[in-house]
Formats: C-alpha cells, structure tokens, sequence
C-alpha cells in the first residue's frame, strides 16, 4: 500500500506557539490519523525553524543567550504532543538535529553540481519578519502585506539561484496537477506568479549578518545558507537524505504521497521555490500542498505585539483538547480568515458534542440498559436515512479529506450524529408501542454510534476513546455515562 507522508511548516521559535500553530499541527495530525485508520503506513513530521535570523534578533532584544532561547521556545512547540492530541512521529529541530546540516549540505552540492548557483551583488526591500526580499509591486502601499511595516533597504552580495531556469517546468507542474494545491484559489494564484515570469533570488546571507547562526555554505564559510532553503530541506533531512538512511527511500523516493500541511504566507517557498530545488538537484516533489487561512481573535490577527496570541496548550487545559481541536476541524474555513472567540468555542462544543453526540450515545445506551440489561440486540432494521448516511460515511470523510476539506469531513459526521437523534425521536423506543421494533432500533442505534466513534478518532482520538469505553465492541455495552461534559464560557464584563 502506498506510504503516506505528512508535513506542517516549521515555525520560527521567536515566540511561544499561538493558536495559528495549533490549527496547522491539528489538521496534519487528522490527515495522519485518517490514513492510518485506512491501514496505510505514515509519517508524520513537524518540528521547528530555529535558523531564523529573527530568532536571534528576538533573543538580543530579551538579553538572552541566543542558544537558551531557542531551545526553550522550541521545547515548548514539541510540548504541544500532549495538549493537542497529535500523533507526530517525529520532530526535527533545525539548529540542533544532526540529520539537518548533513542534508542541508547535500541539496547545495546537487544543486550547484546542476550549475544552478551564482554569486551576486543585491540590492532590494527586506522584510525581517518574513526573512524575505520583495519586489516594489508587492507591497501594497509600501508596506509588508504579512507584518504591514514598511521593508529595510539591504545591500548584500550572496549565493542567487536561477530559479528563472525553471519557469515553464512548474507551470507544467502546477498545470497538470502533478503537485495538487489545495484549495483551488491558491493553485490560481502561484499559477498567476508563475505564469508572470520567476526571477532569481538570494539563497544565502553574510555570516556576519546572521551573527554566525545558521549553516555554512559549502566552500564558502563567510556565507549561510539562507533560512528559507535551510527550512524547506527538512522534510527531507529529517528522512535522511545526506546520510545514505534508509527512510528517505520509503517516505520520499518510492511511490506513496508527500503532502505539505502551510500557511497560505509561505505558498510560494512551498509551491514554487520548493519544487524548483527539488527539481535541480533531481528529487522527487511533493505530491501535495494544503494551505490554510489564517485564525484571528477577536476580529484582529494573531500577534504577540497585540497580545492576543491564545496559548494552545491552556486553552486545551481549561477547555479539554476536544472542544478545541472540534473548533479548529468544525469551525475554520477552507478559505478566508476565521474569528475565534471563547464563546464560539464553547458553543460548538456544547451543540455538536455535549448535546448532540454525547446526547445520542447516552440515550442509546439508556434504552439498552433499560430494556436489554446492556445486551446487544442480533436484529439491526434496514435504518432509513439513517442506514444510507452510515453506509456512505466512510467514503463521505475519505473524499474530503482528499480535498483537505475538514469542515466537510466533520459534517460528514455530524449528519449521521443528527439523523441518530431525529431517528430516536421518529421511532420513539421507550413507548409500549414500540416493543416489537424496539431490537431492531436499538440495533440500528447501537451499530450508529459504534461507526462515528470509529470514524471520528482520527479527529477526537480522546473523545473516541472515551466513546469506545461505553460502547465496547462486543455483546455488551458499558452503562451510561457523560462523555462530553457542557462548558462554561466566561463572563464578559
């Protein structure tokens, strides 16, 4: 069966995770989960970008040691395993990995080998939040469209690679499908770029401007290897690649799927500068690229400046990790930015899991109890619209996450949650009436709620796993108890 690969960006560790980090480990995390649920073999790498020139500026500005601050900030990305339910197989950090230089080396010599590098003086617009040069027609009014400041002028003398030389093969690419982005509006868009010509662009810095962080071009140590290069390399450093390691093979070099779980600020680094490395130095691509929108609060975006920066590790301890992972898959759009609030957390989590889910696995196992002692009915009736919409779940979740559709995927779900209630409602088992049928619904009940537990683990593995507790897989089930407790979101005053 064809190995399935998923990857999140790595974050710079300038600053402690925010919920923006969450939804990206959150939504690679569901894709991992899924695919094992289906029995294909996975891996599932995150880690972090500790290379980042504004790692060092970060730590220079708190009077810190550059190396303690960078290993805290980035013990506190990996510390986010527990919190947030993910399932990651690894996590490579990029400043203290031994597999990364190794590999970062490797992808330079191939590249150069290609004649794909040449030195030369630069003069353009950095911004050094983005780590990023950008040309004058991409700064709406002057300023950075991710930070909104204005860029410094840079002039530096560095390492360019010719990324023109590859123009028309990823037009082909992109144009194919070959490397699938998702949604279709961000194809559309590196599309557009693409089409409009690609220029060359600066693929080191002066070592003395990093202050001596990061890795060294090879054969040329008055230079480091700009940190965009060095980032993008860890999806195949952290398999091996420059050490001869087995695992590059299997995950990267054989058939099977290599996808990229981003933010849509890097697409084109991922879709674009990416495949063009890859594509000098003679590796395989990606086989897709997810871009998410990014997550506001409160109506204004995500900073630490702003001190909205929500810490997904106490959200999950006040809230429990299922409210908040049932957010980030419920709530969040394919495309476009989504609002979080406290109460639009709770409020789902109540609706959807407490007084829906929760609501119809309780009822279900309190008519078993009550008129089977716990016993699973043998007869299942043909269940209606209930027994077509759990005969085509599977396949519903399948195709949306496909597309990475994730709000498609969980409302998938949730019809079967929602016909389950309107079908105790419809059917009514507890009445005298009923008792001839009674079996048989309970059955079809039974059968229901055992097919959502199992296909939402890889969304809500706890919730699942509490669900499994009382719905058990044999003859019986546990009695009933609260699965989803309601929340209280706080008061605003």
């Amino acid at each position: 069966m064809n190995t399935f690969y998923v990857t999140t960006a790595i974050p710079y560790v300038n600053a402690a995770p925010h919920l923006g980090h969450a939804l990206e480990l959150v939504q690679a995390d569901v894709l991992a989960r899924h695919a094992r649920l289906r029995g294909r073999p996975v891996r599932f790498l995150t880690g972090t970008d500790d290379n980042a020139l504004k790692n060092v500026t970060a730590a220079r500005a708190a009077g810190v040691d550059v190396r303690a601050f960078v290993d805290r900030n980035a013990d506190r990305f990996a510390a986010l395993r527990e919190p947030l339910a993910l399932s990651f197989d690894d996590f490579i950090r990029t400043g203290a990995d031994t597999r990364h230089p190794a590999g970062v080396e490797r992808l330079w010599r191939e590249c150069a080998a290609a004649g794909d590098f040449y030195r030369h003086s630069y003069q353009g617009l950095y911004c050094p939040g983005c780590e990023q040069f950008y040309p004058e027609n991409e700064l709406p009014g002057g300023l950075c469209p991710e930070h909104g400041v204005p860029p410094e002028t840079v002039s530096e003398e560095n390492w360019f690679f010719r990324l023109s030389r590859y123009t028309e093969q990823i037009r082909e690419i992109l144009e194919s499908g070959r490397v699938r982005i998702e949604p279709p509006a961000r194809r559309n868009e590196v599309l557009a770029l693409v089409r409009d010509g690609l220029t060359d662009f600066s693929v080191s810095r002066p070592a003395a401007r990093a202050g001596g962080w990061g890795i060294p071009v090879p054969g040329d140590p008055g230079q480091v290897v700009y940190v965009w290069w060095d980032a993008l390399a860890n999806y195949v450093t952290a398999l091996g690649y420059g050490s001869g390691h087995p695992e590059y093979r299997r995950w990267w070099a054989s058939p099977g799927e290599r996808v990229h779980v981003i933010g849509k600020g890097i697409v084109r680094f991922h879709a674009v500068y990416w495949l063009a490395l890859l594509l000098s130095a003679g590796l395989p691509l990606p086989t897709a690229v997810l871009v998410h929108d990014y997550l506001s609060v409160d109506g204004a975006k995500i900073s630490k400046s702003a001190g909205n920066a929500v810490d997904p590790a106490e959200l999950s301890a006040r809230y429990g990790v299922d409210a908040v992972r049932w957010w980030l898959l419920r709530e969040v759009a394919p495309l476009g930015d989504t609002d979080f609030t406290v109460e639009r957390l709770v409020r789902r989590a109540d609706g959807d899991l407490a007084n829906g889910l929760g609501n119809l696995v309780n009822r279900t196992l309190t008519l078993a109890w009550k008129h089977r002692d716990g016993r699973i009915p043998e007869t299942v009736a043909s269940g209606g619209r209930l027994g077509g919409l759990c005969a085509a779940l599977p396949g519903r979740i399948d195709a949306a996450l496909h597309r990475f559709d994730f709000r498609a995927a969980t409302g998938a779900l949730w019809s079967v949650v929602d016909e389950g209630n309107r079908y105790v409602e419809s059917e009514r088992p507890w009445e005298p009436a009923a008792e001839e049928r009674r079996d048989a619904v309970l059955g079809t009940l039974i059968a229901a709620c055992r097919l959502v537990t199992a296909e939402l683990e890889p969304f809500l593995p706890a919730g699942a796993a509490r669900l499994r507790d009382r719905l058990l897989t044999g003859d019986h089930v546990a009695r009933p108890e609260p699965v989803f407790p309601r929340l209280a979101a706080p008061s605003r005053r």
